[in-house]
C-alpha cells in the first residue's frame, strides 16, 4: 500500500481503540493501515469521538487521564479533518441520509467517501449497507 492510501474513518472504529473490550481484528487492521496510509474524517468526527469518551468517563469506563492519553495518541495519527461547507451538508449529505435512512451524522461519512472515491472504515451495519448500495468500497484488511 502506498503512502497515498486513504480511507474515510468512522468514529465507531476510532472509539473502539479506547476500550480493550471493544477492539476487534477489524479495528486493529484499520489502526495498522494508518501506519502506511492516512484517514480523512468529516468535522462531526471530532464531536462524536469526544462525546463517546466523555460518556465513558461518566459511566466510569474511562478516567479523565485515560481520555487525555487517548486523545493525544489519536492526534498523532495521520487523520485529516475535512470541514464541510453548509452547501455540502444541506445538499448531498442530507440527500444520502434521506435515501438510505441514515442519520445525517452517518451520511457525512458516506458523502465524504463518495466524494473522495476512497474506502470507508466503519463498524456500523446500516452505514456499511448504504455504502455498498452507493458503490463505496468498505475497507477490508489485506
Amino acid at each position: 500500500m502506498s503512502a497515498e492510501a486513504t480511507l474515510v474513518l468512522d468514529a465507531s472504529v476510532a472509539v473502539a481503540w479506547a476500550f480493550e473490550d471493544e477492539t476487534t481484528p477489524y479495528t486493529e487492521a484499520v489502526l495498522e493501515f494508518l501506519i502506511r496510509g492516512r484517514a480523512v474524517v468529516p468535522s462531526i468526527w471530532l464531536l462524536e469521538v469526544s462525546n463517546a469518551l466523555v460518556v465513558a468517563e461518566r459511566r466510569n469506563r474511562l478516567k479523565e487521564a485515560d481520555t487525555t492519553r487517548f486523545l493525544l495518541a489519536l492526534s498523532q495519527l495521520p487523520i485529516a479533518v475535512e470541514a464541510e461547507s453548509a452547501a455540502q451538508v444541506f445538499g448531498s449529505t442530507i440527500q444520502l441520509a434521506r435515501r438510505y435512512g441514515l442519520s445525517v451524522y452517518d451520511a457525512a461519512y458516506l458523502d465524504l467517501a463518495v466524494r473522495l472515491g476512497v474506502p470507508l472504515a466503519t463498524q456500523d451495519g446500516d452505514l456499511r449497507q448504504a455504502a455498498v448500495l452507493c458503490g463505496v468500497e468498505i475497507f477490508t484488511p489485506s
